[in-house]
């Protein structure tokens, strides 16, 4: 039998997000961090394979971030062979290159944490995936893990939904989680359980931010940094600003410029400087995200720069236009009315597409996530939005994580999975 004191030692987390999987033992304070994907080491020169480890060339496949870094100069065709295995938080069922890169990334997750401890009988592994995820992902996801038990000492394997995993995180029984990730934006209903019937999703997040930031790049005549992703994320993160209001934000950026002008510095000798006639520009780096519905930025639709459209998972459609106030309410009305209000009580905000600062001396235009979706919902629903409590969780990054460990320790061992309910745990020494 299992102490609780085993578990508080050996439970795994792994959030596989789109961009990154964070990953780690409870034990940990913070997760660790390493990019979903991964280079296929095809079409290399002999020259190249002379200098590469015989069982790196074997695998033809490397992950980590150090690694692909290390081997991408290395590799022809790129674009072919730098695999993001992950769109909008889901991998094609077919798609062999997806499925080889997630067991490889899950291989090197559990590979980061060598046990010796003689006593150790296997990692207790709580995955969190998109609640958009269909039954083959759980499936398949088991089927690696009970492979990678061969390897590695794995004891039992539960999956979650990640929304479910930033409420169990906030100790939350009753809110709305909005999950705001690089791929799109969950809108999740809880009540003890995630509310599938409320499940609303948005197809955009932080991809479509940096989609943004990279024209803008290249109107002000930075195209070389906009070809890279690393470049484009980094001035995002330093020069966005997500307005209260946009129209009022934009005639006083370009009434008074110079509040708003600034650089960047990417490295030692690489700066990007937005200059006055630009300096407005960071205004819909954030508000993309949340209501992309503006003349500023259909502009960039219209000249095919920019692609924001609804997309189809199963029978759920992710909406590409739906603003996210709008979101919220829709996701409420799907909801029993008998349990609305209690549900309603709190939205919670998690993720990294929610993780914007308000610079010192902008308060007046610029505002975090959390006061932009207040005045959102009060113009659209100002009883709702009167009566709700809408806040950031404490870790807006590593939140899932923290979830899906809190339950991988609380979840009894006792109960096994379920394909109906979607709970319990997969053992891999009963599935060989």
């Amino acid at each position: 039998m299992v102490s609780d004191a085993y578990r508080l030692k050996y439970t795994f987390g792994v959030d596989y997000g789109t961009s990154y999987v964070k990953y780690g033992p409870i034990t940990l304070n913070e997760p660790r961090v390493v990019q979903t994907r991964g280079l296929f080491l095809r079409d290399l020169p002999e020259s190249v394979k002379m200098r590469i480890p015989p069982d790196v060339l074997s695998r033809g496949l490397v992950v980590g971030d150090e690694e692909v870094r290390k081997y991408l100069s290395s590799v022809r065709d790129v674009q072919r062979n730098l695999k993001y295995p992950l769109r909008d938080g889901i991998a094609k069922r077919d798609d062999e290159d997806a499925w080889r890169v997630l067991k490889e990334l899950a291989r090197f997750t559990l590979g980061q944490f060598p046990i010796s401890d003689k006593e150790f009988e296997g990692w207790i592994i709580s995955i969190a995936l998109s609640a958009l995820a269909p039954d083959y992902m759980y499936r398949a996801f088991f089927d690696i893990y009970a492979e990678l038990s061969d390897e590695f000492k794995i004891y039992a394997v539960t999956i979650l939904p990640q929304p479910l995993a930033v409420a169990i995180a906030e100790n939350a029984v009753n809110c709305i989680i909005v999950e705001g990730g690089h791929g799109n934006i969950q809108i999740a209903p809880i009540s003890f359980a995630l509310i599938r019937e409320g499940l609303v999703a948005l197809n955009r997040g932080g991809a479509e931010a940096n989609a943004i930031t990279r024209e803008i790049l290249k109107d002000m005549g930075y195209s070389d940094i906009a070809r890279e992703e690393y470049a484009v994320e980094t001035v995002k993160r330093a020069v966005g600003l997500v307005p209260k209001n946009l129209k009022e934000a934009i005639r006083t950026a370009k009434t008074n410029p110079e509040r708003f002008v600034t650089k960047v510095r990417l490295s030692p000798v690489v700066e990007v400087e937005f200059p006055k006639e630009y300096a407005w520009t960071r205004f819909l780096i954030g508000e993309i995200v949340f209501d992309p519905n503006h003349e500023e930025i259909s502009s960039y639709i219209e000249q095919s720069r920019l692609t924001i459209e609804n997309a189809v998972i199963g029978d759920v459609t992710l909406y590409g236009e739906m603003d996210v106030a709008t979101a919220v309410i829709t996701s409420l009305r799907n909801v029993s009315v008998e349990i609305q209000e209690r549900v309603a009580s709190q939205v919670i905000l998690s993720g990294g597409a929610f993780n914007w600062r308000v610079p010192a001396g902008l308060e007046d235009v610029a505002a975090d996530s959390v006061t932009r979706i207040k005045i959102a919902l009060e113009e659209k629903n100002p009883v709702l939005a009167s009566r709700v409590n809408i806040r950031m969780v404490s870790e807006p990054q590593y939140s899932v994580w923290r979830g899906a460990v809190i339950y991988g320790y609380a979840l009894p061992l006792t109960l096994e999975w379920s394909d109906t309910t979607k709970e319990g745990w997969m053992y891999p020494k009963k599935t060989k």
